[in-house]
């Protein structure tokens, strides 16, 4: 009597689990405990090379900068641009009721350069490289590679996981100026060409709405946002199945892994430094 489809693929070496299936109880504890032993030697191999010890090679650096920033700017600046927009439409038309249609750079300004070109810069990171980095590295896993790595008396998390991290906390500054000037400009767009404010009007209010304070939130958090989709991409990666499938399911795990981790900074970030009056 053979066994059913089901049974035999649940008894398959290497299966992985479907990744509709949502962790719970003692495996989603257990899934978190592993994060966090992940974190932990992530930021013990970085200290470890802040000490002098071994880590990234430039070039590996160098090589994953490429491939996250000038490659990642166009959707970057595209993306930005349409919420910038969209945030000036929205704005005006509440303003335009009160007569007030020269606030929509207050508002777009604000809202682009505190919270929405690095939540979009992160998404969009999440998408593009969170999900290239899970990809690559279970797909390492399931050739053994990191076990031969392991054998050879080389960290992997110093060697695999440092430099994508570095390279992504690295060109997210750069990446968050660009999309939330993109942003500013695109407002401008609805501003002028469809509430009736002059340039010039536009770009002083702008200017005046426009602190350290705003920026320096914004940028914080979008380097935390980068860090996140970093990790979320190599932990999934690192702790991936030895299979093809398991391959797919890293992939799905880290983008899902990596905005869920950026909704739940944003907002965080959002709540303590408005209690504090930032």
């Amino acid at each position: 009597m053979s066994a059913s489809p089901s049974l035999a693929r649940a008894d398959r070496p290497g299966a992985a689990a479907s990744p509709a299936a949502p962790a719970t109880g003692p495996r989603a504890f257990g899934q978190a405990l592993r994060t966090v032993a992940f974190v932990g030697e992530v930021l013990v191999a970085l200290a470890r090379w802040l000490r002098g010890g071994p880590g990234p090679r430039a070039a590996d650096v160098l090589q994953q900068l490429d491939h996250c920033g000038p490659r990642s700017l166009p959707i970057v600046l595209l993306t930005c641009a349409l919420a910038g927009l969209m945030v000036a439409y929205m704005g005006g038309a509440q303003l335009a009721r009160i007569g007030a249609q020269g606030y929509i750079a207050d508002v777009v300004t604000v809202g682009v350069v505190r919270e929405i070109a690095g939540v979009m810069t992160g998404i969009i990171l999440a998408g593009r490289i969170g999900s290239a980095y899970a990809a690559q590295l279970a797909a390492m896993e399931a050739g053994e590679e990191i076990d031969a790595l392991r054998v050879l008396g080389v960290d992997p998390v110093a060697h695999l996981v440092l430099p994508r991290v570095l390279a992504l906390v690295a060109v997210m500054p750069a990446l968050y100026v660009f999309g939330a000037v993109v942003g500013m400009a695109a407002g401008w767009l609805a501003a002028v060409g469809a509430y009736g404010v002059s340039s010039a009007e536009y770009v002083q209010q702008c200017l005046r709405a426009l602190s350290f304070t705003d920026l320096w939130i914004g940028l914080l958090k979008a380097v935390i946002y980068a860090a996140l989709v970093g990790l979320a991409g190599c932990r999934e990666g690192l702790h991936a199945g030895r299979s093809a499938q398991a391959v797919g399911v890293a992939t799905t795990r880290a983008v899902v892994k990596a905005l869920v981790w950026i909704v739940a900074a944003a907002t965080v970030t959002t709540i303590v430094l408005t209690s504090l009056g930032f």
